[in-house]
Protein backbone atom coordinates (compact mmCIF):
# COMPACT_ATOMS: atom_id res chain seq x y z
CA UNK A 1 0.00 0.00 0.00
CA UNK A 2 2.94 2.43 0.62
CA UNK A 3 3.80 2.38 -3.38
CA UNK A 4 0.88 2.90 -4.01
CA UNK A 5 0.62 6.21 -2.02
CA UNK A 6 4.03 7.34 -3.23
CA UNK A 7 3.13 7.27 -6.53
CA UNK A 8 -0.24 8.96 -5.81
CA UNK A 9 1.36 11.89 -4.25
CA UNK A 10 4.15 11.91 -7.02
CA UNK A 11 1.89 11.78 -9.54
CA UNK A 12 -0.63 14.45 -7.51
CA UNK A 13 2.23 16.64 -7.45
CA UNK A 14 2.84 16.24 -11.43
CA UNK A 15 -0.90 16.70 -12.25
CA UNK A 16 -0.95 20.01 -10.28
CA UNK A 17 2.01 21.42 -11.91
CA UNK A 18 0.83 20.72 -15.58
CA UNK A 19 -2.91 21.80 -14.22
CA UNK A 20 -1.43 25.14 -13.17
CA UNK A 21 0.80 25.54 -16.33
CA UNK A 22 -2.44 24.81 -18.76
CA UNK A 23 -4.43 27.53 -16.24
CA UNK A 24 -0.73 29.79 -17.31
CA UNK A 25 -1.56 29.24 -20.78
CA UNK A 26 -5.40 29.71 -21.03
CA UNK A 27 -4.86 33.03 -19.17
CA UNK A 28 -2.33 33.90 -21.58
CA UNK A 29 -4.70 33.20 -24.73
CA UNK A 30 -7.88 35.00 -23.35
CA UNK A 31 -5.72 37.97 -22.89
CA UNK A 32 -4.49 37.75 -26.46
CA UNK A 33 -8.10 37.32 -27.15
CA UNK A 34 -9.14 40.42 -25.37
CA UNK A 35 -6.47 42.17 -26.61
CA UNK A 36 -6.78 41.18 -30.20
CA UNK A 37 -10.80 41.93 -30.27
CA UNK A 38 -11.55 44.73 -28.16
CA UNK A 39 -8.27 46.90 -27.25
CA UNK A 40 -6.02 46.31 -30.52
CA UNK A 41 -7.70 46.10 -34.47
CA UNK A 42 -5.73 45.28 -36.91
CA UNK A 43 -6.38 48.02 -39.68
CA UNK A 44 -3.51 48.49 -43.20
CA UNK A 45 -1.73 51.55 -43.21
CA UNK A 46 0.49 52.36 -46.23
CA UNK A 47 3.40 54.52 -45.69
CA UNK A 48 4.19 57.55 -47.64
CA UNK A 49 7.85 57.00 -48.57
CA UNK A 50 9.94 56.17 -51.88
CA UNK A 51 9.12 52.57 -50.77
CA UNK A 52 5.33 52.35 -50.74
CA UNK A 53 5.19 49.00 -48.26
CA UNK A 54 2.25 48.17 -47.17
CA UNK A 55 2.45 47.56 -43.04
CA UNK A 56 0.05 46.36 -40.29
CA UNK A 57 -1.12 49.45 -37.14
CA UNK A 58 -2.89 47.55 -34.49
CA UNK A 59 -4.94 50.57 -33.30
CA UNK A 60 -6.90 51.40 -30.68
CA UNK A 61 -8.53 54.53 -28.75
CA UNK A 62 -5.21 55.18 -26.90
CA UNK A 63 -1.97 53.66 -28.32
CA UNK A 64 -0.84 51.22 -31.33
CA UNK A 65 1.61 49.82 -32.45
CA UNK A 66 3.19 50.75 -36.16
CA UNK A 67 5.82 49.58 -38.20
CA UNK A 68 7.08 52.16 -40.42
CA UNK A 69 9.57 52.40 -43.34
CA UNK A 70 11.51 54.62 -45.67
CA UNK A 71 14.11 57.21 -46.13
CA UNK A 72 12.42 60.81 -44.73
CA UNK A 73 13.31 59.93 -41.40
CA UNK A 74 16.83 58.83 -41.12
CA UNK A 75 18.72 58.83 -39.41
CA UNK A 76 16.31 58.77 -36.54
CA UNK A 77 14.29 55.91 -37.85
CA UNK A 78 15.78 53.19 -39.77
CA UNK A 79 15.23 52.90 -43.83
CA UNK A 80 14.57 48.93 -43.20
CA UNK A 81 11.29 49.70 -40.75
CA UNK A 82 11.23 50.49 -37.20
CA UNK A 83 8.12 49.42 -35.01
CA UNK A 84 6.71 52.51 -32.95
CA UNK A 85 4.41 53.17 -30.02
CA UNK A 86 2.14 56.14 -30.61
CA UNK A 87 -0.74 57.50 -28.26
CA UNK A 88 -3.54 59.57 -29.80
CA UNK A 89 -4.63 61.55 -26.89
CA UNK A 90 -1.84 64.41 -26.33
CA UNK A 91 -2.78 66.03 -29.90
CA UNK A 92 -6.58 66.17 -28.48
CA UNK A 93 -5.54 67.71 -25.35
CA UNK A 94 -2.86 70.49 -27.69
CA UNK A 95 -0.18 68.61 -26.34
CA UNK A 96 1.75 68.68 -29.61
CA UNK A 97 4.87 70.76 -30.04
CA UNK A 98 8.11 71.73 -31.98
CA UNK A 99 10.05 68.29 -31.77
CA UNK A 100 8.00 65.56 -31.45
CA UNK A 101 7.49 62.89 -34.10
CA UNK A 102 3.59 62.43 -35.01
CA UNK A 103 1.55 60.46 -37.15
CA UNK A 104 -0.29 62.38 -40.15
CA UNK A 105 -2.58 61.84 -42.19
CA UNK A 106 -1.20 63.04 -45.50
CA UNK A 107 -2.84 66.16 -47.18
CA UNK A 108 -1.84 64.43 -50.44
CA UNK A 109 -2.95 60.99 -49.82
CA UNK A 110 -6.17 61.18 -47.61
CA UNK A 111 -5.84 57.13 -47.62
CA UNK A 112 -2.13 57.44 -46.02
CA UNK A 113 -0.53 58.40 -42.92
CA UNK A 114 2.93 60.12 -42.80
CA UNK A 115 5.22 60.26 -39.90
CA UNK A 116 6.92 63.31 -39.94
CA UNK A 117 8.49 65.51 -36.87
CA UNK A 118 7.09 68.76 -36.12
CA UNK A 119 8.61 71.75 -36.88
CA UNK A 120 7.14 74.82 -35.73
CA UNK A 121 3.61 75.27 -34.53
CA UNK A 122 0.89 78.54 -35.39
CA UNK A 123 2.38 81.89 -35.62
CA UNK A 124 6.47 80.79 -35.77
CA UNK A 125 8.23 81.67 -38.36
CA UNK A 126 10.19 78.55 -40.34
CA UNK A 127 13.11 79.27 -42.65
CA UNK A 128 13.89 76.38 -44.95
CA UNK A 129 16.40 75.07 -47.99
CA UNK A 130 13.81 75.55 -51.25
CA UNK A 131 16.27 72.55 -52.94
CA UNK A 132 18.53 71.29 -50.87
CA UNK A 133 19.93 68.64 -53.48
CA UNK A 134 20.53 71.79 -55.91
CA UNK A 135 21.59 75.15 -54.22
CA UNK A 136 21.44 77.45 -50.78
CA UNK A 137 18.29 79.21 -51.66
CA UNK A 138 15.93 79.34 -48.41
CA UNK A 139 12.47 80.88 -48.20
CA UNK A 140 10.96 81.83 -45.12
CA UNK A 141 7.03 81.47 -43.88
CA UNK A 142 4.97 82.64 -41.40
CA UNK A 143 2.75 79.09 -40.13
CA UNK A 144 -0.76 80.33 -40.33
CA UNK A 145 -3.08 79.73 -37.27
CA UNK A 146 -4.44 76.20 -36.83
CA UNK A 147 -1.82 74.43 -39.10
CA UNK A 148 1.99 72.90 -38.30
CA UNK A 149 4.87 73.02 -40.15
CA UNK A 150 6.15 69.01 -40.34
CA UNK A 151 9.57 68.19 -41.86
CA UNK A 152 11.43 64.87 -42.30
CA UNK A 153 14.79 64.62 -40.37
CA UNK A 154 16.48 63.28 -43.66
CA UNK A 155 15.58 66.92 -45.54
CA UNK A 156 17.01 65.35 -48.93
CA UNK A 157 14.31 62.80 -48.94
CA UNK A 158 11.60 63.81 -47.95
CA UNK A 159 7.92 65.19 -48.57
CA UNK A 160 6.95 67.37 -46.55
CA UNK A 161 5.43 70.76 -45.54
CA UNK A 162 8.39 72.49 -47.82
CA UNK A 163 6.71 70.70 -51.00
CA UNK A 164 2.26 70.98 -49.44
CA UNK A 165 3.12 73.98 -47.14
CA UNK A 166 1.65 74.07 -43.73
CA UNK A 167 -0.91 71.43 -42.82
CA UNK A 168 -3.99 71.71 -40.73
CA UNK A 169 -3.58 70.64 -37.11
CA UNK A 170 -6.65 68.26 -37.32
CA UNK A 171 -4.76 65.84 -39.85
CA UNK A 172 -2.35 64.55 -36.57
CA UNK A 173 -3.69 61.52 -35.83
CA UNK A 174 -1.24 60.26 -33.23
CA UNK A 175 2.09 60.76 -31.21
CA UNK A 176 4.55 58.49 -31.64
CA UNK A 177 5.88 58.36 -27.61
CA UNK A 178 8.65 55.21 -28.45
CA UNK A 179 10.07 53.12 -30.65
CA UNK A 180 9.93 49.66 -29.40
CA UNK A 181 12.09 47.97 -32.16
CA UNK A 182 14.57 47.14 -32.94
CA UNK A 183 15.82 46.37 -29.33
CA UNK A 184 19.06 48.13 -29.63
CA UNK A 185 17.33 51.43 -30.29
CA UNK A 186 14.49 51.05 -27.74
CA UNK A 187 13.43 54.47 -26.45
CA UNK A 188 11.61 57.84 -27.04
CA UNK A 189 12.94 59.60 -30.11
Amino acid sequence: MKPFLNNLTKWSAIAKQSFDRAAIVAKFLCLLHVTNTYIFSPTLVIPLSTLHIPIYLYESFLFSLLQVYGPSMLPTLNLTGDVLLSEYVSHRLGKVGPGDVVLIQSPENPRKMITKRVVAMEGETVSFLVEPTRSDRSRTVVVPKGHVWIQGDNIYASNDSRNFGPIPYGLIQGKVWCRVWPLDGFGSL
